[in-house]
């Protein structure tokens, strides 16, 4: 199959400087990097962009790469000949630091592969009422994961006795080699092909897991939603993701919430806000009305001669606050109901009130919806 170009393997422009090709490379490193990466074929990506990061961060060997080719680069015997990647970790002379560093914080050619390393983190979504995300509420989730094999205790053997010290790497999960390099010999570093890394080797595999030490299963999970939680927040519980890896902690559980929409009610911050219906005799005169609240109706006193788009204020009604005490506020917008349809009686005593009032009535007289239809012609 025919090699890709490097260019294209680390997504930057054949003019792009030493920075961006740096960048780039570090980047994608840290996505398919084999010791972290949960990708397909990572190990395969891996070594294909940390060759062609050999090869462009080198003047002399992206001189010759751009002008022959891989032609120009493959006699070199370290990419793409004989001399080959023997590992996913092999970047050597150029880029190999740069990798332990990002990861390891230095050091990194030393580091043991088969050290505890803590699992994976998992993300899952719930859906909660308007109320259950002000007041709290606990939900229990079913979580699919994968856990220690509860038969061999993530061992992967039969029995203790099946499980010894890799005699091909001695229990460091590495083998270490010398390699021929136009710089001359480098040493080089690569996970055991015999214990994948571990340092163990499994001579009776676990008949439950097949020797992997790991199983799927399906794990109900208590979680606690806190008062006031928002739209989109992410709650983090501790130890309920994967499982670790050679002995080291579970992940976490990531639960996003989602908080379905209220019928009556919206959230601005941790204030609630409603639109409250009254007739335009109770704007006039007044009156002692029931609103709805998170605690249930309450009495409320409208004032005379209450104006439509009034907004009222009924405290600590709101949101409690996820962080600290108390709540906030509840508003309440007024809404003026005017009647669509009077009886001649209805109609004759609100004549009489403008007679009283001093208006003038004209029966005649088009409402202004019908004034801009006629202006209009529509």
């Amino acid at each position: 199959m025919a090699k890709r170009d490097y260019y294209e393997i680390l997504g930057v422009d054949k003019n792009a400087d030493k920075k961006e090709i740096k960048r780039a490379y570090r980047k994608l490193s840290r996505k398919y990097h084999p010791d972290v990466s949960k990708e397909e074929n990572a190990e395969d990506k891996f070594k294909e962009i940390t060759e062609a990061y050999e090869v462009l961060s080198d003047d002399d060997k992206r001189a010759r790469y751009d002008q022959f080719g891989h032609a120009g680069v493959d006699q070199d015997g370290g990419f793409g000949g004989q001399g080959g990647f023997g590992g996913f970790g092999q970047g050597g002379f150029g880029g190999f630091d740069d990798i332990f560093d990002m990861f390891f914080g230095g050091g990194g050619s030393s580091r043991r592969r088969n050290g505890p390393r803590k699992g994976s983190d998992l993300r899952i979504n719930i859906s909660i009422s308007f109320e259950e995300a002000a007041f709290g509420v606990e939900k229990e989730l079913t979580i699919p994961r994968t856990e220690d094999c509860d038969k061999c205790n993530g061992t992967g053997a039969k029995s203790s006795s099946d499980v010894e010290t890799c005699a091909k790497c001695n229990g460091s999960g590495e083998i270490r080699f010398r390699q021929n390099t136009p710089f001359g010999q480098v040493m080089q570093t690569q996970t055991c092909d015999r214990c994948h890394g571990s340092g163990k080797f499994v001579k009776n595999p676990c008949s439950k897991c097949d020797g992997k030490g790991k199983v799927k299963k399906r794990r109900k999970v208590s979680v606690n939603i806190p008062a006031g939680v928002d739209d989109g927040m992410t709650l983090r519980v501790r130890g309920e993701g994967e499982a670790g890896v050679n002995g080291g902690p579970a992940g976490d559980l990531q639960v996003v919430v989602n908080v379905k929409a209220h019928k009556i009610f919206k959230r601005r911050g941790n204030d609630v806000l409603c639109e409250v219906p009254i007739s335009f005799v109770q704007a006039t005169l007044g009156d002692e009305i029931q609103v709805p609240t998170l605690d249930g109706k309450v009495k409320f006193s409208i004032p005379e001669g209450t104006q439509p788009g009034t907004s009222f204020r009924l405290k600590d009604k709101g949101i409690p606050y996820l962080r600290g005490s108390g709540r906030g506020d509840q508003h309440i917008k007024v809404k003026v109901v005017i009647p669509k349809k009077l009886s001649d009686e209805q109609k004759d005593i609100l004549k009489d009130f403008a007679e009283i009032s001093g208006e003038e009535i004209n029966p005649e007289h088009k409402g202004f919806l019908q004034k801009i239809k006629d202006a209009f012609g529509m």
